[in-house]
């Protein structure tokens, strides 16, 4: 359990200053650091902002102040303490829970190992703080909902509290299983310091190639249900990797990590480590769905923390890197209907989320391919780096307007700073069992709706193939008959 929190000192810094200047009343937000169990510590990085809704609303807001109006600065003090206006009646915060939650999603999809969304901030006065104890306890889990950690989830987050009457720092820890909000927030020692210098990078690029059976039948089932289960099984083959090669040397698992600067990974997979087996019948297969790629995994640790914690951040790393592709695919799909729905010749308009692998086998009759996004890396806060999501037909100017957005950063992305760090892009394909049991190499269709000059070409090399295949049982069958008929000759 997080008994001590120490927040990054220049961040907070940026944030005070950047709040009581803002003249704002009430403002929530997200905090990005790390709950380290081992350490029974907590480390905020720093405080992201959550923007107005769609129609210009601010997420969160306080009523009409009862006997004034505005914050009382008069009496603010120090950061240590301070007097409370007589005028200011307590006003409990009127928070949008859901677009913070949305926030936090999209926020948790931008960051690389090590870092995550561990609660919220709210600024507010003091007695409005104390007046709104249900509403942050529900924005708090709704966040914790909408960002899950990869596995030992400590069912605690943090919630940070900025007060301009009187002026100082607080923070809380959420035990998110209790039920009882009078006593699930509970005090913790907040403090400064310096963090994000000293964080070491570890670094390692994971390549895969998993194939799954596609089922039809009364078993059809979705062809995102068929990646996600294909995701899992990735999570349960790295969840039985324990051990890995610290640039280049098996160093002890709970040796902490003193040594500065990037380190190299690589993660040593049991042997015939595949945990996953299928047992159906011939006739429910009717396809193979082949998942490959590269994926360039991060993640960020403090000098104190142990090894086996790098490596347990490098495979949280990997599993949401692949996670948050498939979200895109199918948020991307699910508003423009095209993607792998475009390809399927239907009378009806049909979602990605609603399209089997069986109907694309049986509509197409080509194997289909579709590439996931490609991850770049942004600069964010010193040398700390977050991370973005390119489709194959986008370019680097859409990241200013999305990770530039989420993240509030102050100035803009520059292009030539972005790491293009993935050149081969992750792909899966979908083929026919018997094309993939037989090794034949069927045209393949662009899931992304480019496949009319493909399916063109690839119907002349069917055509072209069929031919040769004809031609070779001929000339199989004729020399069955001249064997058989010197082996008569012989025999008489």
């Amino acid at each position: 359990m997080v008994k001590s929190v120490v927040g990054e000192e220049t961040r907070l810094q940026f944030a005070e200053n950047r709040l009581f200047q803002s003249n704002l009343l009430a403002q929530v937000g997200l905090v990005v650091g790390k709950l380290s169990s081992g350490l029974d510590r907590g480390f905020v990085y720093d405080l992201v902002p959550t923007a107005p809704t769609d129609d210009g609303r601010l997420p969160c807001s306080l009523p009409e102040i009862v006997g004034g109006s505005g914050r009382d600065d008069k009496r603010k003090g120090s950061k240590g303490g301070g007097g409370k206006s007589p005028a200011e009646a307590p006003a409990p915060l009127i928070i949008d829970v859901d677009w913070v939650a949305e926030h936090a999603r999209q926020v948790a999809r931008l960051l690389l190992g090590g870092m995550h969304v561990v609660g919220i901030y709210v600024w507010t006065s003091e007695s409005s703080f104390k007046a709104s104890s249900l509403v942050l306890w529900q924005t708090v889990r709704e966040v914790a909902q909408a960002t899950p950690f990869y596995e030992n989830d400590p069912q605690e987050r943090l919630l940070v509290h900025a007060s301009y009457s009187p002026r100082r720092w607080t923070c809380r820890n959420c035990i998110l299983a209790s039920t009882n909000v009078s006593t699930n927030l509970r005090p913790c020692d907040f403090k400064w310091g310096k963090l994000l210098g000293s964080l070491q990078l570890f670094r390692c690029i994971y390549k895969f190639d998993q194939r799954l059976p596609i089922i039809g039948g009364p078993k059809n089932e979705a062809f995102k249900d068929v990646l996600r289960e294909a995701i899992s099984d990735q999570r349960k083959e790295l969840k039985n990797c324990t051990k890995a090669l610290i640039d280049g040397k098996l160093v002890n698992e709970d040796l902490q990590c003193i040594l500065e600067g990037t380190h190299e990974v690589e993660l040593l997979l049991p042997f015939m480590n595949k945990v996953s087996s299928y047992a159906f019948k011939e006739e429910e297969i009717v396809g193979l769905l082949v998942f490959t790629g590269v994926i360039h995994a991060s993640a960020y640790l403090c000098p104190k923390e142990t090894v086996s914690e790098a490596i347990s951040e490098v495979k949280e790393d990997i599993i949401n890197s692949l996670q948050s592709r498939l979200e895109i695919i199918c948020e991307e799909a699910g508003l423009t209907d095209s993607s792998v729905s475009s390809s399927i010749e239907s009378e009806k308009e049909t979602s990605f989320d609603g399209v089997n692998c069986q109907s694309i086998l049986n509509m197409l009759k080509f194997n289909c391919t579709l590439s996931f996004p490609r991850r770049v890396l942004i600069p964010w806060l010193g040398n700390v780096f977050v991370c973005d999501y390119l489709q194959p037909s986008e370019t680097l100017e859409v990241l200013g307007s999305h990770c530039g957005e989420m993240m509030a950063m102050e100035s803009p992305i520059d292009n030539k700073s972005v790491l293009e760090v993935e050149k081969e892009v992750a792909s899966l394909t979908i083929r026919s069992f018997w094309d993939a049991a037989l090794g034949r190499s069927a045209p393949l269709a662009d899931c992304s709706g480019r496949h009319g000059a493909d399916q063109r070409s690839g119907g002349s090399e069917s055509k072209g193939s069929s031919s040769s295949s004809l031609i070779a049982i001929a000339v199989l069958l004729f020399a069955i008959l001249v064997g058989w008929i010197i082996t008569r000759t012989l025999v008489h």
